[in-house]
């Protein structure tokens, strides 16, 4: 994704600033992907891998990147909190 595109975006709920998923994030997401216990906010199970995404400076919120266009419906959102230990690139330890 461009940088300056992410520069300019934030979380539609939170209003935080934003950052590409890094590889570890997204295998910490997609393992509870394939094991089904991955919802959006909404409440929806999530099927599909993630392949690219944008996630809260705070880690709490992951949008969605589908062919370099991100999905920030705020009911599209998936929360970190369900994933235990999910840990942030800032070391951020979710649900300890």
């Amino acid at each position: 994704m461009d940088k300056r595109l992410i520069d300019i975006l934030c979380c539609p709920v939170s209003k935080r600033p934003l950052r590409p998923l890094t590889a570890t994030e997204r295998d910490n997401l997609n393992g509870a992907i394939r094991a089904g216990s991955l919802e959006t906010v909404a409440g929806e199970k999530i099927a599909e891998p993630i392949t690219e995404g944008l996630i809260t400076t705070d880690g709490k919120l992951v949008y969605r990147v589908e062919d370099g266009i991100p999905v920030m419906l705020p009911e599209a959102g998936i929360g970190t909190t369900q994933l235990q230990g999910f840990t942030t690139e800032s070391g951020l330890a979710q649900n300890p």
